[in-house]
């Protein structure tokens, strides 16, 4: 009784190699994005410390 078993066996997943052997070109890509990332998280957290950007709007004043 061979129970569940029917069918071709799957073969086992290989494991993923790492790709050490980029281009120069994907080097500096990456460079340049990891740059990106870096100035705008460091701007949005300087434009999160401050309030609105704008201080005007509707003011109401007391009177009627």
């Amino acid at each position: 009784m061979s129970g569940r078993q029917g069918g071709k066996l799957k073969p086992l997943k290989t494991a993923k190699k790492k790709q050490n052997d980029m281009d120069d070109e994907d080097i500096a890509f990456k460079k340049k994005q990891q740059e990106e990332a870096k100035k705008l998280k460091e701007m949005q957290a300087k434009a999160s410390g401050k309030g609105p950007l704008l201080g005007g709007g509707i003011k109401k004043s007391g009177k009627k």
